[in-house]
């Protein structure tokens, strides 16, 4: 039976409309077959609109922001609301909205700013396509990607295999649109962190010949590693319980750029200065790019050969995976690769700059078709044998006994009642996902080169309607409810002195400075490499900015003496005040 999705975007909370917020919505607008309206929206308004459908219709709506972030909320005839969309795109570019009708009646769509203190903004919003739903699979996906059928516009390439044969491959947009290379299933894709899996099945078909142990300390074989008193393992490094600091936050955090040349030489040598762990090995799951970059350097040491190379023999060339490698050289020519592209500041694309020559955590190329051979060897064992494939679906355990969902580069869940076990990835424009469904021999790729593309949540649609009918729950069921927000205690920033912090802070770990000045913005932090960057006092002594949240120590004297930053995957690094 018919179903209905958003086409992409980040799921936001359910905003519901209240006393004042009431009165400011504006009258529903009727949205026809060939309208298309543009109006200016400001913070606290709400835009109204209903389009009069039939049950089993398919319908694609394009909200396009012109310097306003929109949250774009789904209304069935009965009143209920059905999803909500917000692609990562900002305040420009286009909020998607596919609709597969299950009821008669008028459907309505509410426009809304995201933030509460927006900065007034246009958006157009107008039906781009309205059809009959598909009465093929097939055919609802390619409704289901719609938004990105058109030419000028990056896209994406899908791939489904059901019971170990590849019975759906399209491209949608352009690969290269410089050049308007279209997306095909043989395009070439960056897949980011979904080459994580590869590198672990490297790993352990070495253990498996007896050529190293996953409990191995680490450095055996990385001597050059500082010893942090506890053993970490290789399996600490395949489930991210390793406790060492992620490499992209800390070379971001020694000024580097991530569209900078980053090579696997440089990133080790910044591993190897650290001093300091997260936490305990084994303590927690704190996902760490770092550990994939040790994992394919251990392949290498052992194996004798570099990493891209053993892979190639071991596994692509045995697979037939004929366009996929490990991609270590920026200036290395592929053919039929898709670029990548984000949205500029005027609504139209720009490139999103990617010159990895590193592997292991990253750059695997590949196609849709070459990855789902991928997923048939890890139901099959055709290379590797049944004893690897097992220990690729081994689940992580804590010190503490509990049982992580991350096994060998693999997300371990469900979806709807169904075992559904993937992974996703993200660089520079490109997003990605590959999952499959063992209990009913559905697997699923899905590439794409914009960056406000949520590969993982298209995934999931076209499962909804290649296995309709098989799911024990229902979309609805999907999802936990958001945590209450934390109570803050009173803080005054104004309050704060801000000359107490002025100076300059150097990490030895990572050879860099940061000089702390104050001006008309506040508090920022200078680099050689960046713009200054405005921090933002969150409590006493402590500072939050797009450079992670700070936390300044004092001396007996009460004078501050260091500052400790954190990000995501960096905990407490050490910045000590030195002279200027």
């Amino acid at each position: 039976m018919p179903f209905l999705r958003i086409a992409a975007g980040v799921l936001a909370p359910v905003m519901i409309l209240a006393g004042a917020e009431a009165a400011l919505a504006q009258e529903a607008t009727r949205l026809g077959p060939d309208s298309q309206v543009e109006r200016d929206l400001t913070a606290g308004r709400v835009h109204n609109y209903t389009i009069r459908l039939e049950a089993g219709t398919f319908v694609f709506i394009a909200v396009d922001q012109q310097g306003i972030d929109v949250v774009v909320r789904v209304i069935d005839p009965d009143g209920k609301q059905l999803d909500e969309v917000d692609s990562p795109n900002g305040r420009r570019g286009i909020e998607p909205v596919v609709l597969f009708t299950e009821a008669d009646g008028d459907h309505g769509i509410e426009v809304r700013p995201l933030y509460e203190d927006a900065d007034p903004g246009r958006y157009t919003i107008g039906i781009e396509r309205l059809e009959p739903v598909a009465a093929t699979p097939a055919g609802r996906v390619d409704q289901l990607f719609a938004a990105w059928d058109r030419p000028g516009w990056p896209g994406a390439s899908v791939g489904i295999m059901q019971e170990g044969v590849i019975v759906y491959a399209n491209g949608y947009g352009e690969a290269q649109l410089e050049y308007g290379v279209p997306i095909t299933p043989e395009t070439v894709f960056h897949v980011a962190s979904v080459s994580k899996q590869f590198t672990v099945f490297g790993v352990i078909l070495l253990a498996d010949r007896g050529m190293l142990s996953l409990d191995d300390d680490i450095r055996k074989y990385l001597p050059e590693i500082h010893d942090f008193g506890p053993t970490i393992t290789i399996r600490h490094l395949i489930h991210h319980t390793s406790g060492l600091r992620d490499q992209w936050d800390l070379l971001a955090m020694a000024g580097w750029r991530l569209d900078d040349v980053i090579t696997r030489n440089q990133i080790m040598r910044v591993v190897e200065r650290q001093r300091e762990l997260n936490f305990q090995p084994g303590d927690e799951y704190l996902y760490c790019n770092t550990g994939y970059t040790l994992l394919a350097e251990i392949v290498s040491r052992v194996a004798g050969q570099p990493f891209p190379q053993f892979m190639r023999e071991e596994v692509f060339e045995p697979l037939g995976m004929g366009r996929t490698h490990f991609h270590d050289d920026h200036e290395m020519l592929v053919s039929n690769r898709a670029y990548s592209y984000g949205f500029n500041r005027s609504g139209g694309f720009q490139n999103s700059v990617l010159s990895y020559a590193n592997v292991g955590a990253t750059s695997l190329f590949t196609t849709v078709g070459d990855v789902l051979r991928w997923t048939n060897n890890l139901d099959e064992g055709t290379v590797g044998g049944r004893r690897v494939i097992e220990l690729m679906h081994q689940r992580g355990l804590l010190n503490s006994g509990d049982t992580l969902d991350y096994a060998g580069g693999l997300g371990i869940g469900d979806y709807r009642g169904l075992r559904l076990i993937g992974h996703s990835g993200g660089d520079a424009g490109f997003r990605t996902y590959v999952g499959r469904f063992p209990e009913v021999g559905l697997a699923i790729a899905v590439f794409s080169n914009i960056g406000s593309f949520n590969a993982g949540l298209m995934a999931r649609r076209v499962a909804d309607i290649y296995l309709e009918g098989r799911f024990s729950e229902s979309a609805e069921s999907v999802g936990a409810p958001a945590a209450e927000p934390a109570v803050a205690a009173a803080f005054d920033p104004a309050a704060v002195a801000l000359d107490d912090y002025v100076g300059r802070y150097y990490s030895a770990e990572l050879e860099t400075a940061y000089s702390l000045v104050v001006g008309d913005d506040g508090l920022t932090a200078v680099h050689i490499r960046n713009e200054p960057i405005r921090l933002e006092p969150t409590g006493p002594d402590q500072f939050g900015g797009n450079f992670g949240q700070i936390r300044f120590e004092r001396d007996d004297e009460g004078t501050v003496a260091r500052m400790l930053v954190s990000s995501g995957r960096v905990r407490n690094l050490r910045f000590e005040r030195v002279d200027w």
